[in-house]
């Protein structure tokens, strides 16, 4: 899991995935209360990614105490693009060690512990599986994962 660490409000919701995907812990805050956001932004220590104008003008932001991206396009694609001319998330990127639905670090599995959970055919052609110790969901490195990792590398370069 990298080092930087985020917190996207609903205005930029999808690129929460996008972030996981890269392997960054990456919180989408769906809730009312934008001070509620920014103070957890603050206590562990995040990133906070919005397209709300009125967030980057708070004190908090513009002293430097909580960086802060405004986040240009409505696009998940622009804004991951956007995040790499900003930030340096292409050097700190560890894709697909983070669940997509949970942010949470996903665990390394052997064949024999998930066989009777994933489909006949995969089991015989991957060797390498990963599962996330919340949702119990499993990953694996076919052809979908491929197409995820060439899109990733269209976007931000590879």
């Amino acid at each position: 899991m990298s080092e930087l660490r985020f917190i996207v409000d609903e205005n930029v919701g999808k690129l929460a995935k996008w972030l996981r995907m890269m392997g960054f812990d990456s919180l989408f805050f769906n809730g009312e209360d934008d001070s509620q956001m920014v103070r957890q932004a603050m206590a562990e220590d995040r990133i906070l990614l919005t397209r709300d104008t009125g967030i980057m003008k708070r004190r908090v932001v513009t002293s430097g105490r909580l960086k802060a991206v405004l986040m240009e396009s409505e696009e998940p694609e622009q804004q991951m693009r956007q995040l790499v001319s900003a930030i340096d998330v292409k050097s700190q990127s560890n894709p697909f060690t983070i669940c997509l639905e949970c942010n949470m670090a996903l665990i390394d599995r052997k064949p024999e512990e998930v066989k009777d959970r994933v489909p006949p055919y995969v089991h015989k052609t991957q060797t390498q599986y990963m599962e996330c110790p919340e949702c119990h969901r499993i990953y694996w490195r076919g052809t979908h994962w491929k197409a995820m990792l060439n899109k990733l590398h269209r976007i931000v370069g590879g």
